[in-house]
């Protein structure tokens, strides 16, 4: 390797060093910060808790054997609503692409049962579904579902139109052109999507268990706030979080492994 690809390495491998430090000093200053701010009774610690409150419930949900129980429930929710929306959002995406005049056809109906408040569909939803399993799983895909294939579609509908002109100069057929350019082209965006796929699916989720769970971390925040337990509340939401940073996480080595398979 020469000199500057040597010094180019070096330079990517700081900032990526930067990168991951910067993070986590971000996370440190903010749970110090807390726990002093309860410690020294600036905030009111029942309203707000504190990072050790919330270790402590923890603790106390593992002694009692009742966090994995919870976690487990919630993330296999997630993870089917979740590969659902994905797969099958991409596959109609794709299908809107090789057929302009369905796309044309249902491109309004998109928007408007993307503009739907889903949420408020609930009660229907229960009644449709049944209060079980099944109703929160199909909440989070009905969130997430529709913008999956409007943001995917349009990732593949602004490759630059030059590219494709060209591919049919050479006698490229449509599956081709989709296989060797749109898809490759589009990898960022479809990523980018799966990303805000993560937080709706959690958002479906925590949404369904609120309203029929008897199990499940959105059961612990609903009943955390009824028994004014907000130590529960919050340790939920932060289990949320770990969950939520550990999907992007692995969104992220898909990506990897994507680009070096097309």
């Amino acid at each position: 390797m020469s000199k500057e690809h040597l010094e180019y390495l070096k330079k990517e491998k700081k900032n990526k060093l930067v990168i991951i430090t910067s993070r986590l000093l971000i996370l440190i200053i903010f749970i110090v910060t807390w726990e002093l701010l309860s410690k020294l009774n600036l905030i009111n610690s029942f309203l707000y808790s504190s990072p050790s409150k919330i270790l402590n419930t923890i603790i106390k949900l593992i002694n009692n054997k009742e966090l994995f129980k919870h976690i487990n429930i919630t993330l296999y929710e997630v993870f089917i609503s979740f590969s659902l929306s994905s797969i099958i959002g991409i596959l109609i995406a794709t299908l809107l692409w090789f057929n302009k005049r369905l796309s044309l056809i249902i491109d309004p109906y998109l928007t408007i049962i993307n503009s739907l408040p889903k949420v408020a569909l609930g009660p229907l939803i229960i009644i449709w579904v049944g209060a079980s399993i099944n109703s929160i799983i199909f909440m989070a895909l009905l969130i997430s579902l529709f913008t999956t294939i409007i943001n995917i579609y349009s990732g593949f509908n602004s490759i630059n139109k030059d590219y494709i002109i060209m591919f049919k100069s050479f006698k490229a057929t449509k599956y081709q052109i989709f296989r060797y350019l749109i898809l490759p082209s589009s990898l960022n965006n479809i990523i980018a999507t799966l990303k805000i796929n993560i937080s709706l699916n959690l958002i479906g989720v925590i949404m369904g268990e609120l309203l029929v769970s008897k199990q499940g971390l959105g059961y612990l925040i609903m009943y955390g706030s009824q028994v004014f337990n907000l130590d529960l509340v919050l340790t939920s939401i932060f289990i949320l979080g770990i969950i939520s940073y550990l999907m992007y996480y692995l969104i992220n080595l898909i990506n990897i492994k994507s680009k070096s398979l097309i």
